[in-house]
């Protein structure tokens, strides 16, 4: 024998009420065969009329604000596909999208050497110069990059002249040569200089006994008036002073051409 509720038909293995579905008070008793084919009818819910908590019965107060005042409520499963329903990639990626868009940046200009990976992992990748005073890249209105073309050009011109082969620009040894001549500028200036690095984390396409490095001074850029005239002051000087490391037979080199804070133009040479 098994009890139900009156109001709502919800069966109940005793007979104690209220009805844990709906609330009332009242059951009555039904043979254990009825319930193969009752069927309950609507379900209900009792909701505070204050914060919109749910309760299966109708007992206030309400159990998360203390309300006296309770609602009765069919209950329904609206919406409820939708709360199952899992999200796709996509909407979880969402948020961390404009992360992930400045980590691939970051990593491109790691990868494409515009950033050194020293800056990412200390101690490895090639080795940035050190900051030395005046001026890397303009001075007087001088390109300074459009000089050491010149220079190589002119230098080529004078090897060709002398049957030896032309060579190529290597960028391990033009990072070695600005390594080292921002050593020399800051010991012109009075500064201590970083000891010497590691040159081989600089790469340079060298076989035997390694590569061979030349500086030479020019007192003032200010005596030149456009790139090409301070190109031929600086490949003449080179000729002059290193003619073994600019005319002989060598496949690779590399160059740096920096101004000092007093206008000095320094300048140094790499082959090997």
């Amino acid at each position: 024998m098994k009890w139900r509720c009156t109001r709502c038909g919800k069966p109940h293995d005793s007979d104690e009420p209220p009805c844990d579905s709906c609330g009332h008070g009242e059951f009555e008793r039904v043979p254990d065969s009825e319930f193969e084919t009752v069927d309950t009818g609507t379900q209900y819910l009792w909701v505070c009329s204050n914060c919109g908590c749910q309760h299966v019965k109708n007992n206030p107060p309400c159990s998360r604000c203390g309300n006296h005042e309770l609602e009765k409520v069919e209950q329904t499963y609206d919406g409820l596909e939708d709360e199952l329903a899992v999200p796709t990639w996509l909407e979880v990626a969402r948020p961390y999208l404009p992360i992930l868009a400045i980590a691939l940046v970051v990593l491109a200009l790691f990868a494409t050497g515009i950033l050194p990976l020293s800056l990412l992992f200390p101690g490895t990748g090639t080795p940035s110069p050190p900051e030395a005073p005046g001026e890397a890249e303009t001075a007087a209105g001088i390109d300074l990059e459009s000089v050491e073309h010149g220079v190589d050009d002119r230098l080529e011109t004078e090897r060709e002249a002398g049957g030896v082969e032309s060579r190529e620009y290597d960028g391990g040894l033009a990072g070695i040569a600005e390594y080292r001549n921002r050593q020399t500028v800051l010991e012109r200036s009075g500064e201590e200089p970083p000891d010497n690095p590691d040159w081989s984390a600089f790469d340079p396409d060298c076989e035997g006994d390694g590569f061979l490095v030349g500086s030479v001074e020019l007192e003032s850029i200010d005596d030149h008036a456009d790139p090409g005239g301070l190109a031929d002051a600086v490949a003449d000087r080179l000729v002059a002073d290193h003619a073994d490391l600019v005319l002989a037979d060598r496949p690779s080199e590399g160059m740096d051409v920096h101004v000092g804070p007093e206008g000095t133009v320094f300048v140094t040479y790499a082959v090997c």
